[in-house]
Protein backbone atom coordinates (compact mmCIF):
# COMPACT_ATOMS: atom_id res chain seq x y z
CA UNK A 1 0.00 0.00 0.00
CA UNK A 2 1.01 3.46 -0.50
CA UNK A 3 1.94 5.31 2.53
CA UNK A 4 2.15 8.75 1.03
CA UNK A 5 -1.20 10.76 1.97
CA UNK A 6 -3.86 11.04 -0.74
CA UNK A 7 -6.72 13.51 0.09
CA UNK A 8 -8.92 11.57 -2.16
CA UNK A 9 -8.54 7.90 -1.06
CA UNK A 10 -11.88 7.00 -0.44
CA UNK A 11 -13.08 8.33 -3.68
CA UNK A 12 -10.13 5.84 -5.33
CA UNK A 13 -11.20 2.97 -3.26
CA UNK A 14 -14.83 3.91 -4.03
CA UNK A 15 -15.81 4.06 -0.13
CA UNK A 16 -19.41 3.26 0.59
CA UNK A 17 -21.83 5.12 2.51
CA UNK A 18 -22.84 1.41 3.77
CA UNK A 19 -19.48 0.13 5.10
CA UNK A 20 -19.68 3.45 6.87
CA UNK A 21 -23.03 2.46 8.10
CA UNK A 22 -21.65 -0.86 8.98
CA UNK A 23 -18.97 -0.15 10.86
CA UNK A 24 -21.38 2.07 13.32
CA UNK A 25 -23.04 -0.48 13.64
CA UNK A 26 -21.11 -3.21 14.56
CA UNK A 27 -19.51 -0.76 16.97
CA UNK A 28 -22.84 -0.38 18.21
CA UNK A 29 -23.94 -4.31 18.51
CA UNK A 30 -20.44 -6.10 18.77
CA UNK A 31 -21.91 -8.29 16.71
CA UNK A 32 -21.95 -9.26 12.91
CA UNK A 33 -25.47 -11.14 12.97
CA UNK A 34 -27.03 -8.16 15.05
CA UNK A 35 -25.34 -5.45 13.12
CA UNK A 36 -26.16 -6.74 10.20
CA UNK A 37 -30.53 -7.27 10.71
CA UNK A 38 -30.12 -3.83 12.22
CA UNK A 39 -29.10 -2.69 8.57
CA UNK A 40 -31.41 -4.27 6.67
CA UNK A 41 -28.33 -6.83 5.17
CA UNK A 42 -28.21 -10.42 5.04
CA UNK A 43 -24.88 -11.53 6.89
CA UNK A 44 -22.94 -13.36 4.22
CA UNK A 45 -23.01 -9.50 2.53
CA UNK A 46 -22.41 -7.54 5.95
CA UNK A 47 -19.19 -9.62 5.80
CA UNK A 48 -18.36 -9.53 2.49
CA UNK A 49 -18.59 -5.52 2.79
CA UNK A 50 -16.60 -5.54 6.09
CA UNK A 51 -13.64 -7.77 4.36
CA UNK A 52 -13.45 -5.23 1.45
CA UNK A 53 -12.82 -2.64 3.30
CA UNK A 54 -10.56 -3.91 5.12
CA UNK A 55 -8.54 -5.38 2.16
CA UNK A 56 -8.71 -2.09 0.56
CA UNK A 57 -7.19 -0.26 4.12
CA UNK A 58 -4.98 -3.70 4.10
CA UNK A 59 -5.40 -3.55 8.21
CA UNK A 60 -8.31 -6.06 10.35
CA UNK A 61 -10.40 -3.77 11.93
CA UNK A 62 -12.06 -6.00 14.04
CA UNK A 63 -11.15 -9.06 16.28
CA UNK A 64 -13.28 -12.09 15.55
CA UNK A 65 -13.69 -13.03 18.73
CA UNK A 66 -16.46 -16.17 20.18
CA UNK A 67 -19.16 -14.45 21.72
CA UNK A 68 -18.67 -11.42 18.83
CA UNK A 69 -16.03 -8.65 17.72
CA UNK A 70 -13.87 -5.88 18.94
CA UNK A 71 -12.70 -3.68 17.36
CA UNK A 72 -8.86 -3.23 16.97
CA UNK A 73 -6.90 0.42 16.92
CA UNK A 74 -7.17 0.86 13.27
CA UNK A 75 -11.24 -0.45 13.53
CA UNK A 76 -11.75 2.28 16.30
CA UNK A 77 -9.78 4.99 14.21
CA UNK A 78 -12.42 4.33 11.21
CA UNK A 79 -15.42 4.01 13.36
CA UNK A 80 -14.64 7.65 14.79
CA UNK A 81 -14.19 9.13 11.05
CA UNK A 82 -17.55 6.87 9.68
CA UNK A 83 -19.39 9.15 12.50
CA UNK A 84 -17.87 12.23 12.15
CA UNK A 85 -18.57 11.80 8.24
CA UNK A 86 -21.81 10.77 8.49
CA UNK A 87 -22.56 13.23 10.64
CA UNK A 88 -21.72 15.96 8.31
CA UNK A 89 -23.43 14.64 5.57
CA UNK A 90 -26.67 14.38 7.65
CA UNK A 91 -26.00 18.20 8.30
CA UNK A 92 -25.05 19.02 4.57
CA UNK A 93 -29.03 17.56 3.93
CA UNK A 94 -30.13 20.16 6.91
CA UNK A 95 -28.60 23.23 5.06
CA UNK A 96 -29.48 22.22 1.57
CA UNK A 97 -33.41 21.62 2.72
CA UNK A 98 -32.82 25.08 4.96
CA UNK A 99 -31.77 26.94 1.73
CA UNK A 100 -34.45 25.65 0.03
CA UNK A 101 -37.16 26.96 2.21
CA UNK A 102 -34.90 29.78 2.70
CA UNK A 103 -32.98 30.71 5.32
CA UNK A 104 -33.82 28.41 8.25
CA UNK A 105 -32.85 26.28 11.03
CA UNK A 106 -31.27 26.77 14.65
CA UNK A 107 -28.04 29.06 15.41
CA UNK A 108 -26.49 28.70 18.81
CA UNK A 109 -24.36 31.80 19.79
CA UNK A 110 -22.78 32.92 23.29
CA UNK A 111 -21.52 36.57 23.89
CA UNK A 112 -20.06 38.19 27.18
CA UNK A 113 -22.03 41.27 28.34
CA UNK A 114 -20.09 44.51 26.16
CA UNK A 115 -21.14 43.28 22.59
CA UNK A 116 -24.15 41.53 24.01
CA UNK A 117 -25.93 44.96 24.45
CA UNK A 118 -25.04 46.15 21.37
CA UNK A 119 -22.89 44.56 18.32
CA UNK A 120 -25.15 41.03 18.61
CA UNK A 121 -28.52 42.98 19.14
CA UNK A 122 -27.60 44.85 15.81
CA UNK A 123 -26.95 41.59 13.68
CA UNK A 124 -29.42 39.74 15.07
CA UNK A 125 -31.98 42.42 13.59
CA UNK A 126 -30.46 42.47 10.61
CA UNK A 127 -30.40 38.84 9.99
CA UNK A 128 -33.88 38.51 10.98
CA UNK A 129 -35.05 41.48 8.87
CA UNK A 130 -33.58 38.60 6.17
CA UNK A 131 -34.58 35.30 7.50
CA UNK A 132 -37.72 35.82 10.41
CA UNK A 133 -37.79 31.88 9.97
CA UNK A 134 -33.93 31.49 11.63
CA UNK A 135 -34.16 30.41 15.36
CA UNK A 136 -31.12 32.31 17.17
CA UNK A 137 -30.54 30.81 20.80
CA UNK A 138 -28.37 33.44 22.63
CA UNK A 139 -26.26 32.90 25.56
CA UNK A 140 -24.95 35.86 27.75
CA UNK A 141 -21.95 34.25 30.48
CA UNK A 142 -18.73 34.84 31.25
CA UNK A 143 -15.87 34.21 28.71
CA UNK A 144 -14.58 31.03 30.82
CA UNK A 145 -18.23 29.84 30.96
CA UNK A 146 -19.06 30.22 26.84
CA UNK A 147 -15.55 28.66 26.04
CA UNK A 148 -16.39 25.45 27.92
CA UNK A 149 -19.87 25.29 25.80
CA UNK A 150 -17.80 26.12 22.40
CA UNK A 151 -15.20 23.52 23.01
CA UNK A 152 -18.27 21.25 23.63
CA UNK A 153 -19.84 21.85 20.17
CA UNK A 154 -22.90 23.35 22.29
CA UNK A 155 -22.26 27.21 20.91
CA UNK A 156 -21.76 27.75 16.60
CA UNK A 157 -19.68 30.58 17.92
CA UNK A 158 -19.50 33.52 20.77
CA UNK A 159 -18.28 36.63 21.07
CA UNK A 160 -15.74 37.24 23.92
CA UNK A 161 -12.23 36.55 24.95
CA UNK A 162 -9.26 33.53 25.03
CA UNK A 163 -8.53 33.50 28.63
CA UNK A 164 -4.63 32.70 29.47
CA UNK A 165 -5.43 29.67 31.34
CA UNK A 166 -7.57 28.34 28.68
CA UNK A 167 -5.39 28.63 26.12
CA UNK A 168 -6.43 29.15 22.17
CA UNK A 169 -5.77 24.97 21.00
CA UNK A 170 -8.40 24.18 18.72
CA UNK A 171 -9.86 28.01 18.44
CA UNK A 172 -9.52 30.68 15.94
CA UNK A 173 -9.98 34.31 17.62
CA UNK A 174 -10.92 36.97 15.34
CA UNK A 175 -10.00 39.99 17.44
CA UNK A 176 -13.18 42.50 17.33
CA UNK A 177 -11.98 45.94 19.78
CA UNK A 178 -11.03 46.37 22.92
CA UNK A 179 -13.13 47.24 26.42
CA UNK A 180 -12.71 50.71 28.46
CA UNK A 181 -14.13 50.59 32.24
CA UNK A 182 -15.79 53.68 33.05
CA UNK A 183 -17.73 54.80 36.60
CA UNK A 184 -21.82 54.93 36.88
CA UNK A 185 -23.81 56.45 39.39
CA UNK A 186 -27.40 57.64 39.88
CA UNK A 187 -29.09 60.30 38.28
CA UNK A 188 -28.42 63.49 40.15
CA UNK A 189 -25.88 62.32 41.95
CA UNK A 190 -23.89 65.09 43.66
CA UNK A 191 -20.18 64.21 41.74
CA UNK A 192 -21.87 64.60 38.53
CA UNK A 193 -21.74 68.38 38.94
CA UNK A 194 -17.53 67.87 39.57
CA UNK A 195 -15.47 68.92 36.96
CA UNK A 196 -12.14 68.01 38.67
CA UNK A 197 -12.96 64.66 39.80
CA UNK A 198 -9.84 62.55 40.46
CA UNK A 199 -9.01 58.90 41.83
CA UNK A 200 -9.00 60.22 45.68
CA UNK A 201 -12.25 61.46 45.30
CA UNK A 202 -13.70 58.16 44.26
CA UNK A 203 -11.19 56.45 46.54
CA UNK A 204 -13.28 58.03 49.67
CA UNK A 205 -16.89 56.46 47.83
CA UNK A 206 -19.16 53.47 48.86
CA UNK A 207 -18.89 50.73 45.51
CA UNK A 208 -20.62 48.28 44.30
CA UNK A 209 -18.53 45.86 42.35
CA UNK A 210 -17.81 43.01 40.66
CA UNK A 211 -16.55 39.97 42.61
CA UNK A 212 -13.06 39.59 43.84
CA UNK A 213 -11.13 37.18 41.80
CA UNK A 214 -13.00 38.57 38.18
CA UNK A 215 -10.95 40.34 35.78
CA UNK A 216 -12.34 43.99 36.39
CA UNK A 217 -12.44 43.79 40.33
CA UNK A 218 -8.63 42.93 39.98
CA UNK A 219 -8.19 45.95 37.48
CA UNK A 220 -9.99 48.16 39.35
CA UNK A 221 -7.90 47.28 42.74
CA UNK A 222 -4.85 47.81 40.56
CA UNK A 223 -6.05 51.37 39.29
CA UNK A 224 -6.28 52.49 43.00
CA UNK A 225 -3.12 50.92 44.15
CA UNK A 226 -1.51 52.76 41.17
CA UNK A 227 -2.04 55.97 42.38
CA UNK A 228 -0.71 54.91 45.81
CA UNK A 229 -4.64 54.77 47.01
CA UNK A 230 -6.00 52.52 48.90
CA UNK A 231 -8.77 50.67 47.24
CA UNK A 232 -12.47 51.62 48.59
CA UNK A 233 -13.34 49.28 51.74
CA UNK A 234 -16.93 50.13 51.60
CA UNK A 235 -18.50 47.74 48.69
CA UNK A 236 -21.02 45.66 47.74
CA UNK A 237 -19.90 42.35 45.63
CA UNK A 238 -22.29 41.56 43.03
CA UNK A 239 -23.05 41.07 39.43
CA UNK A 240 -26.88 41.26 39.42
CA UNK A 241 -27.68 44.10 37.14
CA UNK A 242 -31.10 44.13 38.42
CA UNK A 243 -29.65 44.57 41.94
CA UNK A 244 -26.83 47.06 40.60
CA UNK A 245 -29.40 49.32 39.20
CA UNK A 246 -31.49 49.41 41.90
CA UNK A 247 -28.65 50.28 44.74
CA UNK A 248 -27.67 52.58 42.24
CA UNK A 249 -30.88 54.53 42.27
CA UNK A 250 -31.43 54.32 46.16
CA UNK A 251 -27.85 55.09 47.20
CA UNK A 252 -24.91 57.08 46.45
CA UNK A 253 -22.63 54.44 45.61
CA UNK A 254 -20.39 54.34 42.29
CA UNK A 255 -20.43 51.24 40.37
CA UNK A 256 -17.83 49.85 37.49
CA UNK A 257 -18.42 48.66 34.14
CA UNK A 258 -17.69 48.54 30.73
CA UNK A 259 -17.89 52.34 29.04
CA UNK A 260 -20.28 50.44 26.07
CA UNK A 261 -22.66 48.79 28.47
CA UNK A 262 -23.10 52.39 30.51
CA UNK A 263 -24.02 54.15 27.58
CA UNK A 264 -26.88 52.14 26.92
CA UNK A 265 -27.68 52.46 30.65
CA UNK A 266 -27.41 55.96 30.43
CA UNK A 267 -29.38 56.49 26.85
CA UNK A 268 -32.66 55.03 29.15
CA UNK A 269 -31.82 56.98 31.98
CA UNK A 270 -31.23 54.21 34.25
CA UNK A 271 -27.90 55.60 35.03
CA UNK A 272 -25.41 58.24 34.56
CA UNK A 273 -21.57 58.17 33.80
CA UNK A 274 -18.98 60.00 35.72
CA UNK A 275 -16.60 63.23 34.46
CA UNK A 276 -14.07 60.91 34.96
CA UNK A 277 -11.49 58.94 32.13
CA UNK A 278 -10.64 55.70 34.33
CA UNK A 279 -7.22 53.96 33.62
CA UNK A 280 -8.86 50.96 33.79
CA UNK A 281 -9.55 48.66 30.81
CA UNK A 282 -11.18 44.72 30.59
CA UNK A 283 -8.94 43.13 28.13
CA UNK A 284 -10.29 43.40 24.11
CA UNK A 285 -12.64 41.04 22.76
CA UNK A 286 -13.44 39.19 19.21
CA UNK A 287 -15.35 36.51 17.73
CA UNK A 288 -13.91 32.82 18.52
CA UNK A 289 -14.84 29.64 16.66
CA UNK A 290 -13.57 26.36 16.70
CA UNK A 291 -11.17 25.20 13.77
CA UNK A 292 -12.52 23.11 11.15
CA UNK A 293 -15.80 23.41 12.28
CA UNK A 294 -18.04 23.87 9.16
CA UNK A 295 -20.86 25.98 10.29
CA UNK A 296 -25.17 25.83 8.92
CA UNK A 297 -25.77 28.42 6.96
CA UNK A 298 -28.16 30.36 9.37
CA UNK A 299 -24.90 30.33 11.61
CA UNK A 300 -22.55 31.67 8.64
CA UNK A 301 -25.02 34.67 7.96
CA UNK A 302 -25.37 35.89 11.18
CA UNK A 303 -21.49 35.63 11.53
CA UNK A 304 -21.70 37.49 8.64
CA UNK A 305 -23.68 40.25 10.29
CA UNK A 306 -21.87 40.32 13.33
CA UNK A 307 -18.61 41.46 11.53
CA UNK A 308 -20.22 43.83 9.57
CA UNK A 309 -22.25 45.49 12.45
CA UNK A 310 -18.53 45.48 14.49
CA UNK A 311 -17.31 47.21 11.42
CA UNK A 312 -19.35 50.11 11.80
CA UNK A 313 -19.41 50.35 15.61
CA UNK A 314 -15.70 49.82 16.45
Amino acid sequence: MDDAPNPNWFLRARLKTRQLLLLIALDDHRNIHRASEALCMTQPAASKQLKDLEDMLEVKLFERLPRGMEPTLFGETMIRHARMALTSLSLAHDDIVALKKGLTGQVEVGVIMTPGMSLLPRAIARIKAQAPLLRIGVQMETSKVLLELLRRGTLDFMIGRILEEEGSTGLHYEELTEEPACAVVRLRHPLLARQDLGLADLAQQAWILPPPGSVLRHRWELMFRRAALEPPANAVDTTALLLITALLQQTDALHVMPLEVARYYASLNALAILPIELPCSMDAFGIITRQGHLMSPGARALLQEVRSVAGELY
